[in-house]
């Protein structure tokens, strides 16, 4: 695991401006944030209900289960349709998602640092953006209710943060490319 970490450094680099630059896009632009989000989830639920159905109906004469395919694609559509009715309860809905996607990343990430802190020097880091990972998620769980655009800050420096940690673990697996730093 260290081998192909430390050989794919620039991806947590990577990673880390991207969640800079969006932190400080939704700084700048807490309104707009929240809608761009509400409308790109409405927009990918109903297209891809859409391909569902279609997958479903070129499935109908080989597979039995051809259905499943088709119940989610218009699970999909029914989604979608009702994001772009009422945004404010998908609003609220992606910040559930995003609250449950942060902690699974955050424990995940915890775990992977801890299974390397024999074989590399810095693990705190990773260990750290898991750890903050999981904080922010069970922030946005207690308080759903404190409005999307307040959170919207608080998802913005939560990415500027996490963005941060990433960067510097990206330096600290580059440097590991020849191998690890204790014995």
């Amino acid at each position: 695991m260290l081998t192909l970490l430390s050989k794919n450094w620039w991806v947590f680099l990577v990673r880390g401006l991207v969640a800079i630059l969006f932190g400080l896009m939704a700084f700048a632009w807490p309104g707009l944030t929240l809608a761009t989000l509400v409308i790109f989830f409405g927009a990918w639920a109903l297209v891809s209900g859409v391909f569902a159905i279609a997958a479903a109906f070129s499935a109908m004469k080989g597979h039995r289960d051809w259905w499943v395919l088709l119940l989610q694609g218009l699970l999909g559509i029914a989604v979608g349709l009702l994001t772009f009715r009422n945004p404010a309860i998908t609003a609220i809905s992606i910040l559930w998602y995003l609250a449950f996607w942060s902690i699974v990343t955050g424990v995940i990430e915890f775990v992977t640092a801890f299974r390397l802190r024999k074989e590399i020097h810095g693990e705190g880091w990773l260990m750290l953006a898991g750890a903050a990972a999981v904080v922010f998620g069970l922030l946005l769980i207690a308080r759903p209710g404190a409005g999307a655009l307040a959170l919207i800050t608080l998802i913005a420096a939560y990415a500027i943060v996490f963005g941060v940690i990433l960067v510097v673990a990206a330096f600290k697996l580059k440097g590991l490319r020849s191998g690890p730093a204790r014995a």
